[in-house]
């Protein structure tokens, strides 16, 4: 797609933010932006990074907004008082929010591959776009994260591709219901479980988006997806699971501590044995979800799988920072009682105990996840491991604090496991890395704060000074 138009985004850094900036510059458009991370001189790399992609950037205070002409994007989290929302409504700029753009996109793609799911959205997306990578398809890739295959020197912060094919590929959020905005020829859903809103609203969001699909994966070891999956036609849909039925199965599991391998039994299709560079039974999911979209999509079955072999991974997904005097520390984006349980349960097939500093993303989903967060630490928590919680971020405005960080330590020790509030958090690592002793993995987990990379290899660095 061409642009002779102007954007302006307020909240550039965001990682659904930064991904779209950096596609439109990548296809011809005037980008610019602000970031009150930038103005805070927190994560300048990342600013570095958008300038060098020939983005204009600026204070957060209304100078970068010049013209009436100017489309500015900002999400729903943008205060009206923000300097720049203040000048835009002055000059009568048109408004959209990041999902808006990123939907009409998506849209007007030839193939528009969008992956949905409570959980493993990044991670399915990151596969799909290198497997469509490296069979020559020249996709183009929105994501939430950076990907490991697309990192170089020239874009350290790779959480978006800029392809001449005509696939574009994208995680799609459920999380503010903006995922009725998109109109996908192939529709990926990887689960359907509680994170920010009611079940019944869920379902009802992600029930939509496979129906409009042209081709819908889904996931059918998970109850509510398999569910959806029944009101697909057969000729629309694939589906895939774990040692059980499926189009697409995956039997006799090997796990490794960062890595896993499997056989792949795909309906018409000799038996393939599949290996990946990312551990964990849920990785194995991913993996199917993204072989799936990819023979959707017209990726014959070998080829997939002899590219998502090299599939790298994702910053901040199961992604280990290094190891010092026998301690690992691994940095992790697990934030929702599923996304925390795989992890654990990908760590609790090796040996040695896990120190957890977990982070919550908000107080309003703490309060929405409580109880299954509570109960998720009771059952994953090991007897000797240890779980800590500092307060949850917090990037400014309004919020009721109706549940709090304390309420859920409260709980969890209350079940008998191990649990700590130390609200700031670097007095929470402090505390886990005096704390620990060879053959322990401490991991730092939590979303919507890109220093908690910083914070996963301050701890690496204590350990190494031991």
């Amino acid at each position: 797609m061409q642009h002779g138009k102007s954007y302006f985004f307020v909240g550039i850094g965001g990682s659904g933010m930064m991904p779209l900036a950096m596609i439109l510059a990548g296809q011809g458009a005037s980008v610019a932006g602000s970031d009150r991370s930038l103005d805070a001189g927190r994560l300048p790399a990342k600013f570095d990074d958008l300038a060098r992609r020939g983005v204009a950037l600026f204070p957060q205070d209304g100078s970068g907004i010049t013209s009436p002409d100017q489309i500015v994007v900002a999400s729903a989290a943008i205060e009206a008082s923000v300097p720049d929302m203040v000048r835009a409504a002055e000059l009568g700029n048109a408004r959209m929010t990041r999902a808006e753009l990123n939907a009409q996109l998506f849209n007007a793609a030839p193939q528009s591959i969008g992956v949905a799911g409570t959980s493993g959205k990044s991670t399915v997306t990151g596969m799909i776009g290198w497997i469509l990578r490296a069979c020559g398809r020249d996709p183009t890739v929105m994501n939430g994260a950076v990907m490991k295959n697309f990192v170089s020197p020239q874009a350290p912060f790779a959480s978006a591709l800029v392809g001449a094919g005509g696939a574009y590929v994208s995680e799609v959020d459920e999380s503010d219901g903006s995922i009725a905005l998109y109109r996908p020829g192939i529709a990926v859903l990887n689960n359907v479980s509680l994170d920010h809103m009611p079940m019944a609203q869920l379902i009802e969001l992600f029930g939509a988006f496979i129906a409009k699909a042209g081709k819908a994966v889904v996931n059918l070891d998970n109850g509510e997806g398999a569910a959806l999956a029944m009101m697909q036609p057969a000729d629309r849909l694939i589906s895939f699971a774990i040692e059980s039925e499926a189009d697409l199965v995956a039997r006799n599991i090997e796990q490794q501590r960062f890595s896993a391998a499997f056989d792949l039994h795909a309906r018409g299709e000799a038996l393939v044995r599949v290996t990946l560079q990312v551990p964990g039974r849920h990785n194995v999911s991913n993996a199917l979800a993204a072989i799936g979209a990819a023979r959707a999509a017209g990726v014959p079955l070998d080829d997939a799988v002899r590219a998502i072999a090299g599939f790298a991974g994702l910053k901040r997904r199961f992604e280990l920072v290094g190891e010092a005097n026998g301690v690992a520390v691994i940095d992790d984006f697990g934030h929702n009682p599923d996304k925390i349980a795989a992890t654990l349960d990908t760590l609790h097939a090796f040996p040695g105990r896990l120190l957890l500093l977990f982070q919550p993303h908000g107080y309003g989903p703490l309060k929405v996840m409580r109880s299954e967060l509570v109960a998720m630490f009771a059952e994953k928590l090991a007897a000797d491991d240890l779980l800590t919680l500092p307060d949850p971020v917090y990037q400014g405005g309004t919020v009721k604090r109706e549940v709090t960080s304390a309420d859920i330590v409260t709980d969890v020790a209350a079940s008998g496991r191990l649990a700590l509030h130390i609200p700031e958090r670097e007095a929470a690592a402090a505390h886990l890395a005096a704390q620990a002793r060879p053959g322990d993995r401490i991991v730092v987990m939590g979303a919507r704060d890109d220093t908690l990379s910083l914070l996963a290899q301050s701890m690496l660095d204590a350990l190494h000074r031991g």
